[in-house]
Order: C-alpha cells, then sequence, then structure tokens
C-alpha cells in the first residue's frame, strides 16, 4: 500500500509538471482529486491494510492529499493570475477609443432658441400635462362639444373625458385661472393629433404657445411681436405673410407664413404659426373681465419652425434618431 502512494505521488508531480493552463489542469484534477480519483481509490483501498499498519498508512495517505490538493491550488492561483493579467493588458499600439461628446436635439435646439426670444421681451415659461380633461382642451377654449372645429384636432381619447392634448392651448385656461393680468407667457411642449404620418404631418409633434393679456392690448402689438420673431430666427430678410383665418379660441385670427425653398426644390409659402386676439368668451370662462382686459395668443410647431430654418423637407426624419442626421446639428 505504501508503495501504491509513492507511485501515485510520483505520477502526481510528473503530471504536474506538465500543465501548461488551466484546461490540462482540470484534468489533472478530475485524474487525481475527483471524487473517483486515484488518491480516493486509495482511501478506499485503506480498509484491506492490515490493522496494525493502518495508522501508519493512513498518515502518509493524508500527507499525499495534502501534497496533491495544495500543489493543484499554488498551480491554479498562477495559471488564474495570468489571465487576469493577459485579458487587462492594454495594447499602447491600438487608436484609441473616441469618446463621443452628445448635444441637444435640433428641436430642442430650436426650441431653446425661440425661449431665449421671448424671455428677452419678458415672456415666463409654463408648462402643463399632456394628458388633459375634455374641458381644458376644448371645451374652455370655446369648443363646444358639436363644433365643427373639433374634427381638425382629431385627437387619442384615453377615456370618454381625458385625451392626448391636441394643443398647448390648455396651459393657457390654467395660467389664467391662477394667475390674473398681466400676463405674459410662453407654454411649450408636445402634442398628439391623429394623423396620417407623411413628410408633412406625424402623430406627435411640438408645440409653443403665447399669451398676452392686459389693458389695452392690439392687434397690431401682435402682429408687430410675430414680425420681430420671425426676422430675429429667420433673418431680417425673411419673406412672411398674414392671412385671415379661424380658431374658435381667438377672434380675429390669423396664421403666419413664411417663404421656404428647400435647396434644389421649387419654393412655397410654408405655414408656421396661427394667432388672434384671445375670444372674449374665454377670458370669461377663466373669470376675467373681457371688458376691462384684451389679450392675444399665438401657436407655431417646432418641427417646422426647424424644417424652415435648416431647410429640412421631411419631419419624420426628425424622429428616426439617425446619428447621420443629428450630428449635422
Amino acid at each position: 500500500m505504501l508503495k501504491k502512494i509513492g507511485e501515485t505521488r510520483k505520477s502526481f508531480d510528473e503530471d504536474l509538471s506538465k500543465a501548461n493552463d488551466l484546461a490540462s489542469l482540470e484534468e489533472l484534477r478530475i485524474k487525481y482529486l475527483g471524487r473517483k480519483g486515484l488518491v480516493s481509490q486509495l482511501f478506499d483501498s485503506l480498509q484491506d491494510v492490515p490493522k496494525e499498519e493502518k495508522r501508519n498508512v493512513g498518515q502518509v495517505l493524508n500527507e499525499l492529499k495534502l501534497h496533491t490538493q495544495s500543489k493543484f491550488d499554488e498551480l491554479k492561483n498562477k495559471f488564474d493570475k495570468e489571465k487576469v493579467s493577459s485579458e487587462s493588458y492594454i495594447d499602447l499600439t491600438l487608436p484609441g477609443r473616441k469618446r463621443e461628446v452628445g448635444s441637444k436635439h435640433i428641436l430642442i435646439q430650436t426650441l431653446d432658441e425661440i425661449k431665449e426670444i421671448f424671455k428677452g421681451w419678458g415672456f415666463s415659461v409654463y408648462e402643463g400635462p399632456e394628458l388633459e380633461s375634455d374641458y381644458y382642451n376644448f371645451g374652455a377654449l370655446n369648443f363646444p362639444a358639436d363644433h365643427p372645429a373639433r374634427d381638425m384636432q382629431d385627437t387619442f381619447f384615453v377615456s370618454e373625458d381625458f385625451l392626448l392634448r391636441t394643443h398647448t392651448s390648455p396651459v393657457q385656461i390654467r395660467l389664467m385661472e391662477q394667475k390674473k393680468p398681466p400676463i405674459r407667457a410662453l407654454m411649450p411642449g408636445k402634442v398628439f393629433r391623429n394623423e396620417a404620418i407623411s413628410a408633412k404631418s406625424y402623430c406627435l409633434f411640438h408645440q409653443v404657445e403665447g399669451l398676452v393679456v392686459d389693458t389695452d392690448i392690439t392687434f397690431a402689438e401682435l402682429k408687430g411681436t410675430l414680425v420681430a420673431f420671425v426676422k430675429q430666427f429667420y433673418g431680417k430678410d425673411v419673406p412672411y405673410r398674414f392671412r385671415a383665418s379661424f380658431f374658435p379660441f381667438t377672434e380675429p385670427s390669423a396664421e403666419m407664413d413664411v417663404w421656404w425653398q428647400p435647396k434644389g426644390k421649387e419654393g412655397r409659402w410654408l405655414e408656421i404659426l396661427g394667432c388672434g386676439m384671445v375670444d372674449p368668451n374665454v377670458l370669461t370662462n377663466v373669470g376675467i373681465d373681457p371688458e376691462k382686459y384684451v389679450g392675444y395668443a399665438f401657436g407655431m410647431g417646432i418641427e417646422r419652425t426647424a424644417m424652415r430654418k435648416y431647410g429640412i423637407d421631411d419631419i419624420r426624419i426628425l424622429f428616426d434618431n439617425d446619428k447621420r442626421f443629428l450630428t449635422q446639428f
């Protein structure tokens, strides 16, 4: 038995010297230290050793087990460290990894520029919920339940009384309920309409509205403000025009167009905003005396405003998250 133990130890040491990686070391572990390995087999044979020799043989066998286990652990730790070292090795000859710096989306850049212009004229910025009640989105803005103008703002109802807002005008109502004149406010945010997606329309877009309520406010002031805006935003030579229009919450109402000519394409007029004097019914709905106060309001789509400024001819690309397009701005 002692001879078998000696031969096993010698065989283990020889095999250990030949192990050169973790895979070959694992084979060695199974051969000697596994549940059916050579060392385990020797322990099973210990029961056949005469009683008077069992103590001495058992001691030698335990020394073999300690020897094989310690040598195995020592070599395994060595291989593990070499593996970690090789994986963390940095090849200094390789080109460095470029750390890209992000930037604001073109729509956010456009909105920020619009806000800065109007904030310079004393406008404050307010926001409201995107999920609105029928009252704030339509009723308080002079849209009766059976009014045909609602068809122009077909939207997404989540229940009989709540919907995804079709414009940021509800923020005007909320603001006038909480704050009495004078008011000079700008209201940006996302709006939703159930429209067919095309190069010029999308089911989601961004809007910014303005509201001024005070005494002695005139349509001339509204027009002067918007003309000053387009000249500052697009350049002093930008062609523009006003056209009579209709909105339930303003009277009289108008739409403002600017000339748009994408590179290599035929130019045309592009509507960028609607505007008008606040309807007296809207002021009455929020508890403001229309005999004392008057106001004007306007609303513009951020997408169309950006498209005109940067020569973009398809609104859908603004929502594609294509870095080839976005990094140009």
